[in-house]
């Protein structure tokens, strides 16, 4: 059935904010709150889940809809917003025949055959790398589009030499321009593996790293010399899915631990540290300092993925918090400890130019309750050289989503910046695009730009200069 079919009431992922659209639109944002820099050039771009056809809506999962961009275009001080799918080969096909093709164990034998044993829905996150601008979902190829229009160009197997699936946070080094990749399989041991893909876009090494069984990586991390993998106990038991339950879940006795790859290096030469059993679904930044490892990160002390028991309303287990974790290669030692015991955070961000060194400042989405449906309500600006905080709550009724920082051209300092990201007013009925100057972030946004249509609560967020992809498409 097309998602317009679905009668309320409903379930949640269909309802208010969480509703998917189904109208692409290109249209100036007429109306601004304060003023927009003329110095921010550039796109804002979210990506989140947005499902066309669904055969149950109950038994729908909020991750799995088709991939929809949303992009804030910022030039000499006018906005431009526009929205389209991610027009992968599973998209179209599905948009021929009228209805969905892919339906997990419902799928059927022919049209897996036909069109492929699964749909790339280029979901989750965003990265522009090597004047390729990427759509990413973990379990796929990374999906190429065309800015600012967003006009589909194809998925991107690097020359054929991508042999496993791309993560959908894969990390760019600043200062020598390498993008390193890793991706998890569910069915196939050794069930990881980590690949680099140099400046000009070129993958030049990819080495498997033994698992004992699948787990959800969802993100890793970089220093300027090493690989960090999570092998954390989010686990896939396809008993469990055989028996009607979820194929994911949490189970504590399979062990947490970090894992530190040299650069290049092949994956037997990984080095594991034991941790205390959590989750952690984002890094936020890692770097070297003396002898240690130092990975900073938003941890929880389980996933309530799989779980069939309702969570009670004081418990904060399944609450991201900011943590930090300190691997002493000469010793072996691990030290951990909260950075933040206070509030609950995820999608935290930082300026990219800092990503593997010692950065100060985060900007993090803020938790309005105990747990992750509780939404966000506001932005956590951390120092975390100081381990001090300062916040921007968005006021009664408001909620948003991941922050992004957008750097000055000029900056000389980490802070110089904006920080960017969506927000949705439910009394209003209205989203907006707010942006704040980093570096004075307690006066709240120097600029409220009304969208000119409903942008849904979705995943994680992009910035791309306009020079950046400019100087790509002359290349």
């Amino acid at each position: 059935m097309r998602i317009s079919d679905i009668k309320e009431p409903t379930v949640s992922y269909f309802q208010g904010n969480f509703a998917p659209v189904q109208a692409q639109i290109s249209e100036p944002c007429i109306e601004v709150i304060g003023t927009v820099p003329e110095a921010l050039n550039g796109a804002f771009l979210r990506i989140g889940a947005n499902p066309v056809f669904v055969n149950d809506p109950e038994s729908y999962h909020p991750f799995a809809g088709d991939g929809m961009i949303h992009e804030v275009v910022f030039e000499q001080g006018k906005v431009w917003y526009r929205n389209r799918f991610v027009e992968t080969d599973g998209h179209l096909a599905e948009q021929e025949v009228g209805g969905l093709i892919w339906d997990g164990i419902n799928t059927k034998p022919e049209d897996v055959e036909k069109y492929g044993p699964s749909k790339n829905i280029a979901n989750t996150a965003m990265i522009f790398h090597s004047g390729k601008f990427l759509a990413l979902q973990e379990g796929a190829r990374p999906f190429e589009l065309k800015l600012p229009e967003l006009d589909p160009i194809g998925e991107v197997d690097f020359d054929g030499r991508l042999r496993h699936a791309f993560s959908a946070h894969p990390k760019i080094d600043p200062r020598t321009g390498e993008l390193i990749s890793y991706g998890y399989s569910v069915t196939d041991a050794p069930y990881c593996a980590v690949s680099l893909i140099n400046r000009e876009g070129e993958l030049v090494h990819t080495t498997d790293v033994e698992i004992p069984k699948p787990v959800m990586m969802h993100d890793c991390a970089i220093t300027e010399n090493y690989t960090v993998i999570m092998d954390l106990p989010c686990v896939f038991d396809f008993e469990r899915m055989a028996a009607g339950k979820s194929i994911l879940y949490f189970q504590p006795e399979n062990g947490s631990r970090f894992g530190l790859l040299a650069r290049g290096a092949d994956g037997d030469k990984i080095r594991w540290f034991d941790v205390e059993s959590c989750y952690c679904y984002h890094t936020v930044n890692a770097f070297e300092e003396g002898d240690e490892v130092v990975v900073e990160g938003c941890r929880s002390e389980r996933n309530s993925i799989g779980d069939e028991t309702k969570p009670q309303p004081n418990d904060r287990s399944d609450l991201p918090m900011l943590h930090q974790w300190r691997f002493n290669l000469k010793t072996g030692e691990v030290v951990e400890r909260k950075l933040d015991d206070n509030w609950g955070c995820e999608f935290a961000r930082i300026n990219e130019a800092f990503i593997g060194v010692r950065n100060r400042y985060a900007y993090a989405a803020r938790i309005a309750g105990n747990n992750l449906e509780s939404g966000f309500d506001g932005i956590i600006k951390y120092d975390l050289v100081n381990e001090t905080n300062s916040h921007y709550p968005y006021g009664a009724s408001r909620l948003g989503g991941e922050p992004i920082f957008a750097p000055k051209p000029d900056g000389a300092h980490e802070e110089d910046g904006w920080v960017i990201g969506f927000v949705w007013d439910e009394q209003l009925k209205r989203s907006e695009c707010i942006i704040l100057d980093a570096k004075h972030f307690e006066q709240g946004p120097i600029a409220r730009v009304v969208m000119p249509t409903r942008v849904p609560f979705g995943f994680h967020s992009a910035w791309v200069d306009q020079e950046a992809w400019q100087a790509a498409q002359l290349s």
